[in-house]
């Protein structure tokens, strides 16, 4: 009998199976993938397509101005990896200098608390030659009252030079624990920002060679457009910036320029043509922030190295009063930085594959203006 309950069991089980299978609207196949972000119809260009990759890493079928934004995209967290390593590498090379520093002055108080160490078994030898008495007990011994005196002043003397003596050797006994504390934190620091080094350069290499793959699977033709494509997207963005009247009473050219600014601004523009390249500063290559920070020093004026922090740390001023050597900050996170040389134009280094080069200063979405030298 139990036998048989466990046969009828079976036999339901089997058939309520069978007809979940049969059920209409009932499918086991793998989950579609999600839909194509949409793009705006504004930025959709009239570009062929282009085929999609080899299967297995296939990509959606996209237009060259998608292609274009997603490489913009992709040197853009480059450029932004590139202002963390510059500043990581600047305060590596800073707290480096620090701790030189450090270990010059504790050689110092070393060498003074070995000084003072010789004075005081100075002391020690000579009273040890006085035959171990104490100075006050030497002076009550004596019938000579002016010899007493004298004793009794160089004692008191003595006594003063003693406390001094250990007063000095105390003080600077903390002054080289002090040293050795500060040391020791700034060898914290520095490899903390070695490790933040490492992992900006490994982020910038990631993105530069993402980009390069994509750009790797067109065809001549099709990165020649896509030059065209950049150039006509910055000249939109130049336009509609001047449309808005960003520039409406901005002073000309160069009768606002300082003297320091014309030698900045003839510094990057004979820069022109030279290759983008991360953490460069010059003399063949260079950065964004590389650029703009060589050219104010050829002027002789020290501004910060990332364009991070020559936007936290110089003096801001309003867009219609900028003048040539301002400047300018780009993008939410102050990641990119070029120099204005008048009329509405910049001269920057922009990314990696391109060169030094003049544009729209509205090229790209403006954060800020910022004056060296006030």
């Amino acid at each position: 009998m139990e036998r048989r309950r466990h046969c009828v069991a079976a036999a339901i089980a089997l058939v309520c199976a069978v007809t979940a299978l049969a059920a209409p609207g009932t499918a086991f196949a793998a989950p579609a993938a999600p839909a194509a972000p949409m793009v705006p119809a504004a930025l959709t260009a009239p570009a062929e397509p282009v085929p999609p990759g080899p299967p297995g890493g296939a990509r959606p079928q996209q237009t060259l101005e998608q292609i274009r934004l997603e490489i913009e995209g992709l040197y853009h967290q480059a450029v932004s990896a590139t202002d963390a390593y510059n500043l990581a590498e600047d305060q590596v090379q800073r707290q480096s200098t620090e701790i030189v520093e450090l270990g010059q002055e504790a050689a110092k108080a070393q060498d003074r608390i070995d000084d003072l160490k010789q004075r005081a078994g100075a002391t020690a030898r000579a009273q040890y030659r006085g035959g171990g008495l104490p100075p006050e007990a030497q002076l009550l011994l004596t019938n000579d009252p002016q010899l007493f005196l004298d004793g009794a002043n160089r004692f008191r003397q003595g006594q003063k030079a003693t406390k001094d003596l250990l007063r000095e050797m105390e003080q600077t006994q903390q002054e080289l624990d002090s040293y050795a504390r500060d040391a020791s934190t700034q060898w914290r620091k520095l490899e903390e920002n070695r490790l933040k080094q490492a992992k900006a350069r490994k982020e910038i290499a990631a993105k530069i060679s993402a980009a390069e793959k994509i750009e790797a699977r067109l065809k001549k033709e099709e990165k020649e457009r896509l030059l065209v494509l950049e150039r006509e997207a910055a000249q939109r963005a130049q336009a509609s910036w001047l449309a808005s009247g960003a520039l409406k009473g901005a002073k000309g050219a160069e009768g606002a320029a300082t003297e320091q600014g014309k030698k900045a601004v003839a510094f990057a523009t004979a820069q022109l043509g030279k290759p983008y390249e991360w953490g460069a500063e010059g003399p063949g290559s260079y950065d964004c922030s590389g650029l703009t920070s060589k050219a104010w020093e050829a002027a002789g004026i020290t501004v910060p190295r990332t364009s991070q922090e020559q936007w936290r740390q110089l003096p801001k001023v309003d867009i219609k009063d900028m003048r040539p050597g301002d400047l300018i900050i780009y993008h939410a996170d102050a990641s990119h930085v070029g120099m204005y040389v008048g009329d509405g134009a910049i001269v920057h280094s922009p990314r990696p594959g391109r060169t030094v080069t003049i544009t729209g200063a509205g090229a790209n979405k403006i954060l800020g203006v910022v004056r060296p030298g006030g």
